[in-house]
């Protein structure tokens, strides 16, 4: 095609555009006034761009003045602190809560084989439970209930299990299930999750004596999110030593917060993805031969059975065991759990035990009302020994404090120390909390948790007394213990917080109630909102 016939038909098609016609430089144009045009537009873009510029650093500026509430979530591990987390995305971001639901369904079925292995290893013979007692997982120090006598559950004398043989030939899977579940969940550097810590007043000096620190990174920064699958480190036969049921090796599964476990298992990770997203009907992992699913569904009937002998559930009395007292229970859900289209509830989720190594965020902000135009930022950190250093670098920027003590603990000991009284190590945080400088003008909540747990204790005829001497010969019914400590929480502070005209807020809980919990949550918000304006003098 000729040149200027080509030109001519460019022309043609640009000017069919009457904006780009009028970008068009005049077709006579001269040299001189082709350079006055490019000078023209250059100014021109420099003008746009530094407009461009100040309107991006006005709004830079606008999000810095926005106001910000930092609340830190703080207790002893298995205190409700990672469920209380939760309850506030429920409440606050639904949307995204919902739809990391499918994710859970990994962990739920992990904590369903643990407690169904756990059964099985209080049932197994005396002279192998006795010997494996010393290295029995400390992941199952917080299911058995301190005896008065002192011994080990393992050397009670109690009721046999004619069926116990059968029940442990027909969960046998079970074993390679659990152990498959839980090297796609834990921490590939995590060997021993929960690792003893340093001795309590090594602890209590550090945590008192924080306001003497250096500041801290901020720690908000993240390493990118990855998940390593750890390799095998053992055979299947090794599994399968003394009573074959306990994971040797393998303690509470831990997940780092650098961890994206969500994103493996939710939709569209290893999970297909839904084939509209109108219909949100989905080509589901049921079609996977290798999802967990199959291996539990099939141990279905075996694990109904196992869950409703009466010897099974005596023998559990026997030993002190009570499964229905800790986070992660489905044993009595168990065919909605194991159905191969099962997809988690919103209170599944809540129930889902998942222990964490480091600090997790959530952020989220409220539309209208006295929060209207306030970023709020929630961190969850690890509440077991080892990992309470890591709460310092978060006392200085903190704005309000969420402590939870779980006042049904008042029988059990720590995972991380068997010597030590769960809450009696509530109580030592506690004042160890409350009596620090730092945290003198930080707002601060009590949540004492786990009251449904509490009473039904109480009245299953468990006392107080027995397990902690000060309570005296008070009465052991919900209501005399309950406001007993609550004035006993509310004594320390007042005896040791640095700030004599700091409020305390007190509200007993469960935060597994999602609607008391919800009403529980939107008082608390205000309180913060107010107390924290209050120490800005604005009110």
């Amino acid at each position: 095609m000729p040149k200027s016939l080509k030109s001519e038909q460019v022309r043609r098609r640009t000017t069919s555009d009457p904006l780009a016609a009028a970008m068009l430089p005049p077709a006579n144009e001269s040299p001189i006034d082709r350079e006055n045009r490019l000078q023209a537009e250059q100014q021109a873009r420099r003008v746009s761009e530094k407009i461009d510029e100040e309107l991006r650093q006005e709004r830079k500026n606008l999000n810095k003045s926005r106001p910000e509430v930092s609340v830190l979530l703080l207790g002893q591990s298995e205190s409700g602190k990672s469920t209380t987390l939760k309850q506030f995305q429920l409440l606050h971001t639904p949307a995204a809560f919902h739809a990391e639901r499918i994710a859970w369904r990994a962990v739920i079925y992990l904590n369903l084989v643990k407690s169904v292995i756990r059964i099985l290893d209080a049932l197994a013979p005396e002279q192998e439970a006795v010997e494996d007692h010393e290295e029995a997982d400390t992941a199952e120090a917080d299911l058995v209930i301190i005896s008065a006598d002192g011994r080990p559950p393992s050397a009670i004398q109690g009721t046999r299990v004619p069926n116990y043989d059968s029940y442990r030939h027909k969960l046998e899977p079970l074993v390679e299930l659990g152990e498959k579940l839980t090297r796609l969940l834990s921490s590939p550097d995590e060997e021993e999750p929960t690792h003893l810590g340093p001795t309590w007043g090594n602890y209590v000096s550090q945590l008192v004596g924080t306001e003497n620190q250096p500041p801290m990174l901020n720690g908000r920064a993240r390493p990118a999110p990855t998940i390593v699958i750890p390799p095998k480190k053992q055979t299947h036969a090794s599994l399968h030593q003394s009573n074959g049921f306990r994971f040797r090796g393998e303690k509470e599964v831990v997940v780092h917060t650098t961890t994206n476990w969500k994103k493996t298992f939710a939709l569209g990770g290893n999970s297909k993805s839904p084939k509209s997203a109108h219909s949100g009907e989905i080509e589901g992992w049921w079609e996977d031969p290798d999802d967990p699913v199959h291996a539990l569904n099939a141990c279905a009937p075996a694990m109904m059975e196992l869950w409703r002998d009466r010897n099974v559930r005596k023998r559990l009395k026997e030993k002190k065991i009570r499964l229905e007292e800790t986070s992660g229970f489905y044993l009595d859900e168990i065919p909605r759990i194991t159905a191969k289209k099962y997809i988690p509830t919103d209170a599944d989720v809540l129930k889902a035990r998942l222990k964490t190594m480091g600090v997790i965020e959530h952020t989220f902000s409220i539309p209208h009302g006295l929060n209207r135009g306030v970023e709020w930022r929630i961190y969850d950190v690890g509440g077991a020994r080892n990992q309470r250093q890591a709460w310092a670098p978060y006392f200085e920027d903190v704005n309000a404090i969420i402590f939870l003590a779980p006042i049904s603990a008042f029988d059990q000991h720590l995972t991380e120390d068997p010597r030590v009284n769960r809450l009696e190590d509530s109580l030592l945080l506690w004042k160890a909390v409350v009596s620090n400088k730092l945290l003198a003008n930080v707002n601060i909540v009590l949540f004492l948790n786990k009251i449904d747990l509490l009473q039904s204790k109480l009245e299953a005829g468990v006392r107080l007394n027995k397990h902690m001497n000060f309570y005296g010969d008070r009465p052991n019914d919900y209501d005399s213990v309950s406001k007993y400590f609550r004035n006993k929480f509310g004594a320390i502070h007042v005896s040791y917080t640095p700030n004599k005209e700091r409020e305390l807020y007190i509200h007993l809980t469960a935060v597994t109630d999602t609607r008391r919990t919800s009403i529980i949550i939107a008082d608390v918000r205000d309180i913060i909102i107010k107390g924290n304006l209050r120490n800005m003098r604005l009110v």
